[in-house]
């Protein structure tokens, strides 16, 4: 397509210096803002930050929703997705289209219906105590329970476009093959379809993982502050505090572990597909 190497540097150049300027430089010195004390060089901001209770005690409450998420998305994506690709190409294009439906909406409003749906004159607490279940209504809203509920519905929908691309792609004979010489359903899945569809999981898994980790507005309206996850921490360190010390801390935090959830991913499926 080009003469040689140079003119496609040239060409690329204006979109380098772009993402330079608008994304990369201005991460940078954010993220260098944790690591200068002092006029120095220093991890005092780091070994600060974790000395605290209350930040170790969100920093392992955001690693475990976001492992949670990533587990219970990939067990019902890969049911979804089964049932999916097993449909007639017309139910499937609808199927489809219903998954991709709420990545239309507005996170914002897709969170906030929970509200109605899990607030105490919601529909399940209404149901609740119209069976007799509790003689008044639970405190389902500001708990773990409806963060993690809302942060499920709220990026299922990528683990089971990126399973049900996989699955297409895996060879049509690959199952009843194995089914024929003998083996069982769990065997099928453990040693068939998790190694060739390992792909689609990785990258399902780190778009949850990852999105589970810096998303704000549904712990912000669903957690609230009585359930702090880091980007609300975050948040508050910047409009209350003012301290961009501690923010740093907790970006370059989000970024160090969405990279190693997405490397970790890759190495796991490696060695399974190896085995």
């Amino acid at each position: 397509m080009f003469q040689n190497r140079a003119e496609a540097l040239a060409l690329a150049l204006p979109a380098a210096v772009f993402a330079t300027l608008v994304f990369l430089l201005p991460v940078a010195i954010l993220l260098s803002e944790g690591f200068r004390a002092s006029g120095g060089w220093t991890l005092s901001a780091y070994t600060g930050f974790f000395s605290e209770t209350l930040n170790r005690t969100v920093f392992l409450r955001s690693f475990r929703l976001g492992l949670e998420v990533t587990a219970v998305s990939a067990v019902i994506g890969y049911a979804a997705a089964f049932a999916i690709v097993n449909l007639p190409p017309t139910g499937k294009g609808r199927m489809i289209g219903l998954v991709t439906l709420p990545l239309m909406i507005s996170p914002v409003a897709r969170t906030y219906a929970w509200i109605v749906i899990l607030g105490r004159t919601g529909i399940v607490n209404e149901a609740i105590t119209g069976l007799g279940f509790s003689p008044e209504p639970l405190r389902l809203l500001f708990t773990e329970t409806a963060v993690f509920i809302g942060l499920l519905q709220l990026f299922l929908p990528l683990m089971i476009l990126s399973l049900i691309s996989a699955l297409e792609n895996m060879p049509r004979d690959a199952i009843p093959a194995a089914r024929v010489l003998g083996a069982n359903w769990f065997q099928v899945f453990w040693k068939v379809v998790l190694p060739l569809t390992r792909e689609g999981l990785v990258i399902g898994g780190t778009l949850v993982f990852t999105g589970s980790l810096t998303a704000y507005i549904t712990p912000a309206i669903l957690g609230g502050s009585k359930v702090l996850m880091l980007e609300t921490l975050m948040y508050q360190q910047v409009s209350v505090a003012n301290d961009f010390v501690s923010t740093s801390v907790i970006a370059f935090i989000l970024i160090v572990m969405s990279f190693a959830a997405n490397i970790l991913l890759k190495r796991l499926a490696t060695a399974r597909s190896r085995r």
